[in-house]
Parts: C-alpha cells; sequence; structure tokens
C-alpha cells in the first residue's frame, strides 16, 4: 500500500506538473487522490477539508505576509540606490569592482527585501546601464547578478526560514535558523566575487581609484544606515528576546513604512497597491501552503517518508552518502520547481531521515535553503535568471556559460555547508540557541 500510494501521489502531482496546471491544484489533487486509496468516500471531503484549514491554524504563519508587506514597501525605491552606493564604496578598490558592489548590494536588498527576484530587479536596473557604460562584459555582469540575488535569501530576515519552521512544526526556532543563515548566506555571495575578481583580474579591468573624501564617505554611509538599520533592529530584537518573529515581522512593516514615507518614495496611492499586491502574494502562498499541508498529511497518513527513507537506507546505511543522494535531489528539483512549494513537498519527505541520522534540524534547514536558492537561478523554472537577463538583455544562452564556474563554487560551498556543521551551527551555538 505504501509503494502504491507513493506512485499515486507523485504520478498525480507530475502529470498534473505537465499539464501547467498551478502548483497548488497538484498539490491538492495528488493528497485527495493517494487519501483516496485508504479513506471511504463518505469521509473524505470532511478530512480534505479539515486538513486543508489545520495546515493554516498557526499564528506563526502572521509572519509571512508582515514580511511579504515590508519587503514590498522597501521594493518602493530609493533604498536599492543608497545600498549600491555604499556596496560601490567597499568594493572600489577590487578589479571588476561593479560586480564586486552588485553581489554585496544583492545580499544588503535581498535580506530586507526577503526576495531573490526583487534584489535581482531593483539592483540589476541600476548596474545593468552602469556596465553598459563602463564596457563591462554583459553576459558575465548578468550572471553575477543572477547568482547572488538568492545569497539574500539566506541573510535575515528572511520569510524562507520562518516557512521551514512552521513546516517542522517548530523543531528549528526562527531566531537560530536566523543566525545560523549567515555564514552560508555569505558564501553563497563571496562565491560569485571569487569568480568575478578572477574574471576580472584575467581581463584586465580597471578598479576605481576616485578619491572620496570623509564627508562624502560618512554621507554616502549615513544615507544607507537607515536601510540597514532593519537588519540590526529586527534581528537584534529576535535574538535579544524583546520580541517574537511575529512581532519582528509588524515591527519591520512598522520601520519599512516610515522609511517610505522619510524618502519620499511612498505616497497614499503607492501604499494601497503595495497592501493590495502583499495581499495578493500572501493569498497565493497561503493557499499553496493549505494545499502541501493536504499533501504532506497524506503522505505521512500512507507512510510515504517511512517507505522513502527505507529506499535510501537500502542503497547505503552510510550518512555521508545518504546526505549526497538527498543534495542531488534536491538540486535536480530546484531546476524544475521553485523554492516554496519545493520545500513545502519535500521537507516533510527528508526531515525524517535527516533527524533519523542525527542532523539538526538548524543545519539542515539551512543545507535545503541553500539547494534551493541554487536552483531558482537554473533554467528551465530559473525566475532569477529570467528577470536578471530582462535587466541586461543578454540571451539566456550566452549567459550559461559565466554561470557555470560559480555554480562549482557555489556546490563546493554546499558541499562544506552539509558535511561540517560549522558553518551553519556556530552562530546558533555562540547565542546559546
Amino acid at each position: 500500500m505504501e509503494a502504491t500510494s507513493a506512485l499515486v501521489l507523485f504520478a498525480t502531482f507530475f502529470f498534473l506538473l505537465a499539464l501547467n496546471t498551478p502548483i497548488a491544484i497538484g498539490l491538492a489533487f495528488a493528497g485527495i487522490f493517494t487519501l483516496s486509496l485508504q479513506i471511504e468516500p463518505a469521509f473524505l471531503l470532511a478530512v480534505v477539508g479539515e486538513k486543508m484549514f489545520s495546515g493554516l491554524d498557526s499564528f506563526g504563519f502572521l509572519a509571512l505576509p508582515f514580511f511579504i508587506l515590508a519587503g514590498n514597501i522597501m521594493n518602493q525605491g530609493g533604498i536599492a540606490r543608497r545600498l549600491l552606493d555604499l556596496a560601490l564604496l567597499a568594493g572600489k578598490r577590487v578589479p571588476g569592482n561593479l560586480w564586486q558592489s552588485n553581489v554585496i548590494a544583492n545580499m544588503l536588498f535581498g535580506s530586507l527585501s526577503g526576495s531573490a527576484i526583487a534584489a535581482s530587479t531593483a539592483i540589476g536596473g541600476i548596474v545593468a546601464p552602469m556596465a553598459k557604460e563602463k564596457n563591462y562584459d554583459m553576459a558575465f555582469t548578468t550572471a553575477v547578478n543572477a547568482a547572488s540575488a538568492p545569497s539574500g535569501m539566506l541573510i535575515p530576515p528572511t520569510g524562507v526560514f520562518i516557512l521551514y519552521s512552521l513546516i517542522t512544526g517548530g523543531s528549528a526556532s526562527i531566531a537560530a535558523l536566523f543566525l545560523a543563515g549567515y555564514i552560508p548566506g555569505l558564501m553563497m555571495g563571496l562565491a560569485v566575487m571569487i569568480v568575478a575578481y578572477l574574471y576580472a583580474k584575467k581581463h584586465n579591468y580597471p578598479v576605481d581609484n576616485t578619491p572620496y573624501t570623509f564627508s562624502e564617505t560618512s554621507r554616502i554611509f549615513l544615507r544607507a544606515l537607515p536601510s540597514l538599520s532593519l537588519i540590526f533592529l529586527v534581528i537584534g530584537g529576535i535574538i535579544g528576546g524583546v520580541f517574537t518573529a511575529i512581532e519582528g515581522s509588524g515591527i519591520a512593516v512598522a520601520y519599512s513604512l516610515m522609511l517610505g514615507i522619510m524618502y519620499r518614495t511612498l505616497n497614499a496611492k503607492k501604499l494601497l497597491k503595495v497592501i493590495a499586491d502583499s495581499a495578493i502574494m500572501s493569498s497565493v502562498i497561503l493557499f499553496l501552503i493549505a494545499c502541501s499541508g493536504l499533501m504532506s498529511w497524506s503522505m505521512t497518513f500512507a507512510n510515504i517518508p517511512d517507505t522513502i527513507g527505507d529506499i535510501l537506507i537500502s542503497i547505503s546505511d552510510n550518512k555521508l552518502v545518504i546526505l549526497l543522494l538527498i543534495n542531488i535531489t534536491l538540486l535536480i528539483i530546484g531546476v524544475f520547481m521553485d523554492m516554496t512549494p519545493a520545500m513545502l513537498i519535500f521537507t516533510p519527505i527528508f526531515y525524517p531521515v535527516v533527524t533519523a541520522l542525527g542532523m539538526s534540524p538548524v543545519h539542515f534547514g539551512v543545507l535545503m535553503t541553500y539547494n534551493l536558492a541554487i536552483g531558482i537561478v537554473t533554467p528551465p523554472v530559473g525566475t532569477v535568471l529570467f528577470v536578471s537577463c530582462s535587466m541586461t538583455g543578454e540571451k539566456v544562452t550566452r549567459v550559461i556559460k559565466p554561470l557555470l564556474p560559480i555554480f562549482m563554487l557555489q556546490i563546493i560551498g554546499l558541499l562544506l555547508i552539509t558535511y561540517f556543521p560549522f558553518f551553519s551551527l556556530y552562530l546558533p551555538s555562540l547565542f546559546g540557541m
């Protein structure tokens, strides 16, 4: 029965996905068909309705729409330019300084907005004309922007970790996940910076020798400081126990609203549009969560995670090999599926396996996020790559080649994170989490 249930579940889901059915609908019907194998038709609809509702019956989900709203307010303008100016100042002495600045700005803006697409659009939209003016290789510029944008999704505050914490029933605390994401997020960005430095050095890109006075440097820093303060305010408050992650999301909204008014980039008309867009985005994600909750419960009901765990152990009982297989699987999944549905579907499958191996839930959360963050840059579903190409006008086929060495270094980083828990767990353990 377990094997039949697994076959029905995945066959249904991928068949509907191939028909271009919305992922949420595919998740729901996969769960319904799987449950129909073991539950009588008279009770099936009642169970489906109850499980979809209970999938959202968590106070912690309030943090998601608040962080989405805060990120959308941040995206309204003014902030990206200020952060890029700071990044240009920080990387000006390095060959190919515009690429280095692009990476730094993406990490900063991505962490504030919580969206790799927003980072690649806002920062990439400013960098692209500057790169053309300075005769930078535009295919490589596109690759740098695309590959560095997801790093901000590992650097808090980020909604991805909140989602993972809720999927695992709070076994990995949001505060611990936030701390755990810093080093891996920096590693992902550093991989891009290393490749960009070597490329710029090889092709003799000049450094920026423009002299900056103390007053100019101070002005650039002070212009960016209010935006950067959001990170310290929210993360410091959560880690310090001043408020919870949910309360922190509300504070992030209030602070970003204050910045929008202070920078004069937000008026009543824009605010109404931001609220409407955030409501639509939140409803889409929450409906997706409800449908995935049904699918996850149907998997648990049919013992599918245990069956998959037994299959993995039958291949090898070596922890290192099993983790490698999980990494390969997630990398392949990331090529064809966006981050949120992939996390909702595969966390309940792999989580019992890795915890049985003695892996920390926090460590696995970082590993999974890093894995799927690479996937949102890879075609055919690489939304961040397509957005970055639209910013520069480059064809995807021309950008793939410069992306390959970046992916190679990022995958080396993934292996380091996988087999050396220090990179994920050092900061949480330092703060007693």
